[in-house]
């Protein structure tokens, strides 16, 4: 498979098959993330895969409540992610301050987004999740003070094959020399 059938086949999927996912399948999602590039190398990302069931329903039932209800469909995932983040090294966070911009989270959005395609070039569905209750998720890991859950990716084998969505066309979303 190509590339750009690759990323035109990735769906967000939100109904996984009660099948687990292997875990060398797992570890070549995880080495893509890590070999994704970042601001002045800080690689700020850390993967935490959760396959315990126990802990898989502890997290699930903390970081999906309430308010967040909308995001329970993750529940069913043999498989979440948390991907937490530090603010990167003292060089990226003088450009974070400089620029007015997070590069942490471009850096992390990058690196899910290799674990995202690894997953489907491995047969496996994702749907990436920021809403969720971070607070009660990270007490579930353990994630230390100072160090902030960005995201939960569901991850298993699909259950569904969600049609495309509507896309732009090239012309609507880029253009040559001049913002036109």
């Amino acid at each position: 498979m190509g590339f750009l059938e690759l990323v035109a086949g990735r769906r967000s999927i939100r109904k996984y098959k009660n099948a687990p996912v292997e875990p060398e399948k797992l570890a070549r999602c995880i080495e893509a993330a890590r070999l994704a590039p970042s601001a002045c190398n800080s690689q700020p990302w850390k993967y935490i895969a959760v396959t315990d069931t126990s802990v898989r329903d502890r997290l699930a039932a903390e970081a999906f409540n309430g308010i967040y209800k909308a995001t329970q469909f993750a529940a069913a995932a043999p498989v979440i992610v948390a991907v937490a983040a530090d603010k990167g090294n003292f060089t990226a966070r003088i450009g974070n301050f400089v620029r007015h911009t997070s590069f942490y989270l471009i850096d992390i959005g990058i690196s899910a987004e290799n674990f995202c395609l690894q997953a489907a070039e491995e047969g496996l569905g994702t749907c990436m999740i920021g809403w969720f209750d971070e607070k009660k998720a990270a007490r579930v890991l353990g994630v230390p003070a100072g160090v902030k859950l960005e995201l939960l990716i569901a991850v298993g084998y699909p259950d569904e094959a969600p049609a495309p969505r509507p896309r732009k066309t090239v012309d609507e979303m880029s253009t040559f020399n001049a913002y036109r």
